[in-house]
């Protein structure tokens, strides 16, 4: 599954992949060392979590995270 994150706010990425992931948010805090609020605050957009947070959440959901260059648009 790809999807484009341009189109989604860091909190809803978060929550898309753990829910796609079938876990709760207390499985995911404690298999990332975060508490259950962390996740909470953070798919809810009171809190950021740094993109080291998140290569943990993908890794912990066998998700990739691809970063790709964009291409300049021709004038």
């Amino acid at each position: 599954m790809e999807i484009k994150v341009c189109n989604y706010k860091p909190n809803e990425i978060l929550k898309f992949i753990r829910q796609n992931s079938n876990i709760t948010q207390e499985e995911l805090a404690k298999k990332i060392g975060k508490s259950k609020n962390w996740v909470k605050n953070n798919e809810q957009g009171i809190n950021r979590y740094f993109f080291e947070d998140l290569i943990k959440v993908a890794d912990i959901c066998d998700v990739d995270i691809i970063i790709k260059d964009r291409k300049k648009v021709q004038r």
